[in-house]
């Protein structure tokens, strides 16, 4: 299993001159599962964006090594997956056929398509279109998206939205499975969700 890293230094974030955080701190390794937390406008999602390099940061670093070496800012949606209720899917495709254009873009996780389908509930809806599937199977649609390419680093914006109580399990699982050997951050306010990560970034500490 290879080594990893996931490491901030000094992010900061600004939006015209307004701050929204500065100076955060982590260092993630395998096994490290942490929340990050916050009063509503603290950068909660704005963090969880600049991590996955949606967004880009005012000043400071992320940075990702795997057994010690830097992976490049353009390759790090192959080693991430993430989970946010502001992703877009395509209504007009059926969630198996949404699924399988993600993989092609990554070039990977064509064979676990039925796989991520049945681990989240929809394998008897995979030929549905979406514009027919309620909130919360877009939700576990989203999660399926996130665990396709197994990827070493899982990222969660309010992951359990939406979800019913099964849904919700679905959701603990795989928290508790990226635990033990990858890397979780979920963004939350919700004391459910922060109690599956081992630790916490406040981001009111660092208004």
């Amino acid at each position: 299993m290879s080594e990893i890293t996931l490491e901030a230094v000094n992010l900061t974030k600004k939006f015209d001159r307004k701050m929204i955080f500065k100076s955060v701190n982590f260092r993630l390794s395998r096994g490290s599962s942490t929340a990050i937390t916050g009063r509503n406008g603290s950068g909660k999602s704005t963090l969880i964006k600049i991590i996955a390099n949606l967004l880009l940061q005012t000043s400071g670093s992320i940075n990702l090594h795997i057994n010690g070496s830097a992976v490049k800012k353009e390759l790090l949606f192959m080693q991430m997956g993430f989970v946010s209720p502001y992703l877009n899917l395509y209504d007009e495709f059926s969630g198996y056929e949404n699924l399988k254009l993600v993989a092609n873009i990554r070039g990977r996780g064509h064979d676990n398509i039925e796989n991520v389908l049945k681990r989240v509930g929809l394998f008897e809806r995979r030929n549905d279109m979406l514009k027919i599937y309620s909130s919360g199977m877009k939700q576990r649609l989203k999660i399926a998206f996130s665990i396709l390419h197994t990827p070493d680093i899982l990222l969660l914006d309010e992951p359990t939205s939406n979800l019913d109580t099964e849904g919700i399990g679905v959701v603990d699982d795989i928290a508790a499975e990226y635990s033990k050997d990858r890397i979780l951050v979920i963004a939350t306010n919700d004391e459910h969700e922060k109690s599956l990560c081992s630790s916490e970034i406040n981001l009111n500490k660092n208004a």
